[in-house]
């Protein structure tokens, strides 16, 4: 293995909080002592078929452990998924389909291989324990924590005080999150900073359990290309690591200026040296934001494909904002007889053919945001039907279109 102090600064690196430092430093030296590597424990819920590059922060520092030699276990919480974390949420969360789980977690460790080392990382289910639990030893294991201990959580207490419903089902959550830790027998935990509640749970019922406590790293969430939220797909304001090349570029080259920076912290592979000299640079104006944003979509676009890919990304995006014209390569997208009445389609029903959105809802909003066009018209309410012709294109945003044609 690699010395102490080299991998000590490197996995340290880029983290809000080790909890506790001094307990990972002994961990760390012993691991190198006996040549045993630390347990990695990292755990995403399937809620959603995509990752975006939010989710790329531990998926990169669990690549970190991996170069060093020790054990990542990417936890699919396809049981936990059926509660739906409610960390940061200000309700009850929609309960998802087994059916809908089991697709989700496909697409979510094809993508998470994009970063990690498949051949080393362990793939591990949470439905493995879970599954098989008896209500009786649902029971003993929920004995362990107290309702006053979980009110303590921010988001919970908030509800509770606005008298806003809080599911019994929720509360189980981080109980559920902790004993994943105690099953895995986990040396350290990696997770966003809203999930340093239940990261802890799992150090509290390992003691329970007569286990040596994992270490929690909470790692900062990047704020999506609206500057103000958490990068959400459900709030519309993520950048999927599976997104089209110039589509990626535009969302990048949206994003404020202030969060250039940590844009560049946590989601390029640059030095911390040389970010410091672009911070300096754009502080005293030696360097131009829109060029320096340009370099960090580039250098997102690169990562994700390659460097071709991304500068033949950068020359659509010129091709489309700053020629004002329209992209060399508009998707086509065949529209079926069946899909018009008298020879019009709603709006609605128009955008979903198109793959842009999923839902009736997510439609409605885009048209209520003044986000979709078509021939360049911007369509100002939901409910009318369109009559469409060969060739008639559809906007969404900046950066999407699509071309239909009628079969």
């Amino acid at each position: 293995m690699i010395n102490f102090k080299e991998q000590l600064d490197t996995l340290i690196r880029g983290t809000e909080e080790i909890l506790p430092l001094d307990e990972f430093k002994n961990k760390l030296k012993r691991s190198i002592k006996e040549n045993k590597p630390l347990i990695i424990k990292y755990g995403v819920d399937p809620t959603s078929p995509d990752l975006h590059i939010g989710h790329a922060i531990p998926l990169r520092k669990l690549r970190q452990f991996q170069d060093f030699g020790h054990k990542v276990i990417l936890l699919i919480g396809d049981f936990t998924a059926r509660i739906g974390d409610p960390s940061q949420k200000s309700a009850t969360r929609p309960q998802l389909s087994g059916e809908e789980i089991v697709l989700n977690a496909k697409t979510y460790t094809k993508q998470a291989f994009n970063i990690l080392d498949e051949k080393s990382t362990i793939v591990d289910y949470n439905s493995r324990w879970f599954g098989k639990m008896s209500f009786e030893e649902i029971l003993k294991l929920t004995a362990n924590f107290t309702v006053a201990r979980l009110l303590e959580r921010d988001d919970f207490y908030k509800r509770y005080q606005e008298n806003i419903p809080i599911g019994l089902h929720e509360f189980l959550y981080p109980v559920m999150q902790g004993y994943d830790s105690v099953m895995l027998e986990s040396d350290v935990e990696l997770g966003g900073t809203d999930q340093k509640f239940n990261m802890l749970a799992g150090r509290n019922l390992q003691k329970i359990y007569d286990q040596e406590p994992q270490v929690v790293f909470t790692l900062p969430i990047l704020e999506g290309i609206d500057g103000v939220q958490k990068m959400s797909k459900s709030l519309g304001n993520h950048v999927g690591i599976t997104d089209e090349p110039k589509e990626m570029f535009g969302k990048i080259m949206s994003i404020p200026d202030e969060l250039m920076i940590k844009y560049f912290k946590l989601t390029t592979t640059l030095s911390e040296k040389e970010i410091k000299k672009i911070g300096k640079g754009l502080k005293d104006e030696s360097l131009h934001p829109a060029k320096i944003k340009r370099r960090l979509a580039r250098e997102i676009v690169s990562q994700c494909y390659d460097q071709k890919i991304a500068q033949a990304a950068e020359k659509e995006f010129d091709t489309v904002f700053k020629e004002k014209s329209l992209p060399s390569n508009i998707p086509e997208v065949k529209l079926a007889p069946q899909l018009f009445k008298d020879g019009r389609i709603w709006i609605v029903q128009l955008i979903k053919e198109a793959g842009f959105v999923k839902t009736n809802g997510e439609a409605k909003r885009l048209i209520e945001q003044g986000g979709v066009k078509l021939n360049n018209e911007v369509i100002e309410a939901a409910d009318v039907d369109l009559k469409i012709n060969n060739g008639d294109i559809l906007q969404i945003g900046k950066r999407r279109f699509a071309k239909f044609i009628r079969t």
